[in-house]
């Protein structure tokens, strides 16, 4: 009788075995795709937020320039003294003419560095405010078509215009997303080093 009890308990288990398999099977993938390069340069924001660091890039070359123009004859005039030497050692006042210009040199390759890490600062926080907004925008849209998988159209090797919400994507990004802050990131504060609490 035990044994009969036995098997019939492993062919209820074998029995509920598929079943239990089939409930935990994922659905049937229902996928949209998104070009999100096309929505980083189309985006209201994306488009003010580019004029806007294209022009501060244009500045940061012309002050650029500007420094070059002002550095270079000065350069060339120490350079001609030293070359007048012919291989003497340069008087007191030649030695601090080199001093100051190097200064001007370094103040010239930090205030060009600084400017650069701004623009960088600001491109950051700009990816930030857009990609923070573009995932509920994207979220949005699945759950309008009913979809349960979004893909980057360059991960794709093809697919139908049909599947394609970048147009839709777009529109919830930019009702969501009508401007974005032109600010560097705000700075971290310097790490003493020390481990907190002690």
């Amino acid at each position: 009788m035990r044994n009969i009890l036995t098997l019939a308990a492993v062919s209820v288990a074998a029995l509920a075995a598929p079943s239990a398999a089939l409930a935990q099977r994922a659905p049937a993938a229902v996928v949209v795709v998104v070009d999100t390069n096309r929505i980083y340069g189309e985006c209201n924001a994306c488009k003010t937020a580019q004029a806007s660091l294209t022009s501060q890039i244009n500045a940061l070359q012309a002050r650029k320039q500007t420094l070059a123009g002002q550095l270079q004859p000065e350069g060339q005039s120490i350079q001609t003294a030293i070359n007048a030497l012919n291989g003497k050692e340069p008087d007191a006042a030649l030695k601090a003419r080199v001093q100051a210009f190097q200064k001007k040199e370094q103040d010239a390759q930090d205030e060009l560095e600084k400017g650069q890490a701004n623009i960088q600062s600001i491109r950051q926080n700009v990816l930030q405010q857009i990609n923070a907004k573009l995932d509920p925008a994207v979220n949005s849209v699945m759950t309008q078509r009913g979809a349960n998988l979004a893909v980057d159209v360059e991960a794709t090797l093809a697919h139908g215009t049909a599947i394609d919400v970048t147009d839709a994507v777009l529109a919830a990004l930019n009702a969501t997303l009508p401007s974005v802050s032109l600010t560097p990131l705000p700075q971290q504060p310097a790490s003493t080093g020390q481990t907190p609490g002690r």
